[in-house]
């Protein structure tokens, strides 16, 4: 949604108007600002709501209460179009201005809720599901500030209560009016009459047309009557605090942290100079391992190929989030008055960064190892990923030493949020069922008992294993999907094929034959 600007006193890199110069190029940290920490943080009240934001919230209530019922997937997405618009409206109306970065949080967004129409696994779906409200509360706020892209999402909360007090106060304007909802509700009235009287009929001309029919329209009995009427509740209340945080945002970017005391050159590099002494010296051993080859180091050590590599990538993982830490907590208290002092924050940081990508290389090569003597699993997929993101980080940080800092939260953040969108596409159920399908055929090992938790995503490249491995690995995933399947907009991609595989391909073989299937105990 548009960008609510932010005034030109609070404004980071601007002059404040009492002749303190803002923010220099680089990691240079902003300059001291007077503003008190609890400033007003609200916008102006919102003007009257419009009707089209009406319309909207009214479409986003019906759809929830219709879709959602039966499980998540294309219905998601769907729902999410009338409440953005909603938004847009609303915004609209109060004269934001739509801006890139807003437009392109709004359409992240968007695009993070095709994970779930895709997928049949719930824990990619669920990221991609947070990361969207995380993104498109930065797409309603417009927030550009550290504080103001991790506390965005908090603003949604704070509009629910006024949200529907706005909604329900532009209802009651229109109710008496008559150029307000009267002609609108006479003619869905009319339009619903007419669809039930000839639907009706051409259903019972043809059997054809009823039974698409029947897999078109979502089932609207009353036996889920409570259920349904708490969707329609929470989708009219979810979109009215959409659109009144577009109107009327939270200003997180006026809060201010003051900035640390500037320490001496000595107090403050010296530590950070033996810290890349001993990156470097670490850096220089995995170069070593790497060219020397890793037989060596284990004759030496006495340690396996898959003990080598578990024993050290938990702690490089670690070391990559306190070098992190230990960047912010520099970045506080570095010396910032000087040219030299800026070449020293630019110099010793950016080695820092550069020796930590060294760090993280390693780190992943590791887990590479461990997974090429165990298998994959979604807790080691989930890492790997997690560490080249932290990776990206420390790259986006070594830029803004270089071009300076105003982008750089919400380059973080968006980040993150392409992460969560690749991870979901990229669909980490299959990746781990084809690369332990093929362990199998190369060592005979294969973990039928992990391989059963997997979701419908999984089962395409479980199809390719021989008889009975292929019958025993599927036939507890298509049990936990049931034998009926859900409506079209409750159903993901994965799962359709699933259904489809075993449609053309059903499970032979028996309860005994499974049971007594191998496993290897050590692939966990």
């Amino acid at each position: 949604m548009p960008e609510q600007p932010v005034p030109e006193s609070r404004t980071p890199g601007r002059s404040t108007g009492n002749g303190v110069p803002g923010p220099r190029a680089g990691w240079d940290y902003p300059a001291p600002s007077h503003t008190p920490l609890l400033a007003d943080l609200r916008s102006s009240p919102p003007g009257p709501v419009r009707t089209a934001t009406l319309c909207a919230v009214l479409a986003t209530g019906v759809l929830s209460m219709l879709l959602l019922g039966d499980g998540l997937a294309l219905n998601l997405l769907i729902v999410a179009v009338p409440a953005a618009l909603a938004a847009y409206f609303a915004a609209q109306a109060a004269g934001r201005r739509p801006r890139p970065w807003s437009l392109a949080w709004a359409f992240g967004g968007l695009a993070l809720l095709v994970v779930p129409t895709l997928r049949d696994a719930g824990w990619p779906s669920f990221l991609a599901i947070v990361s969207a409200v995380a993104v498109g509360s930065l797409a309603l706020h417009g927030c550009r500030t550290w504080l103001g892209v991790l506390l965005g999402p908090l603003g949604m909360f704070d509009a629910v209560s006024s949200g529907v007090r706005w909604g329900w106060q532009g209802l009651r304007r229109r109710a008496g009016s008559a150029r307000g909802f009267g002609p609108v509700l006479r003619a869905v009235a009319v339009a619903a009459v007419l669809l039930l009287v000839f639907g009706a009929l051409f259903a019972g001309a043809d059997a054809a047309f009823a039974d698409l029919l029947g897999d078109l329209i979502p089932d609207a009995s009353i036996e889920g009557s409570p259920w349904r009427f708490l969707l329609l509740i929470v989708g009219v209340v979810g979109a009215l605090a959409a659109a009144h945080t577009a109107a009327a945002p939270v200003l997180w970017d006026r809060l201010v942290v003051k900035p640390g005391r500037a320490r001496g050159r000595v107090e403050w590099a010296l530590p950070l100079i033996v810290l890349n002494v001993l990156f470097a010296a670490f850096n220089a051993v995995q170069l070593a391992v790497l060219f020397g080859g890793y037989d060596a180091v284990l004759d030496k050590t006495g340690l396996s190929y898959s003990a080598y590599a578990r024993q050290g990538f938990w702690q490089l993982l670690l070391a990559t989030l306190l070098t992190l830490l230990v960047i912010v907590f520099a970045l506080r208290w570095a010396p910032r008055d000087e040219a030299g002092d800026r070449t020293l924050v630019r110099g010793v940081l950016g080695t820092l960064c550069a020796l930590t990508l060294v760090v993280v290389a390693s780190a992943v090569r590791r887990m590479d190892m461990y997974v090429e003597a165990y298998g994959l699993t979604r807790l080691r997929i989930s890492v790997v990923a997690g560490e080249l993101w932290l990776g990206v980080v420390i790259l986006l940080i070594t830029a803004a030493g270089i071009w300076g800092t105003r982008w750089l939260p919400r380059a973080v953040a968006a980040s993150a949020a392409a992460g969560v969108l690749a991870f979901g596409l990229l669909s980490p159920d299959a990746l781990i069922a084809e690369r332990n399908v093929q362990r199998y055929t190369e060592t005979g090992k294969f973990d039928f008992d992990y391989m059963r938790q997997l979701s419908a995503d999984a089962v395409p490249a479980l199809d390719k294993l021989p008889e009975p491995q292929r019958s025993c690995a599927i036939e507890a995933i298509m049990d936990g999907l049931g034998t009926e399947g859900r409506p079209w907009y409750a159903t993901s991609l994965g799962e359709s094929r699933a259904r489809r595989i075993v449609e053309e391909r059903p499970p032979t073989a028996s309860s005994g034959l499974c049971d007594g299937a191998s496993t290897d105990p050590t692939y966990r």
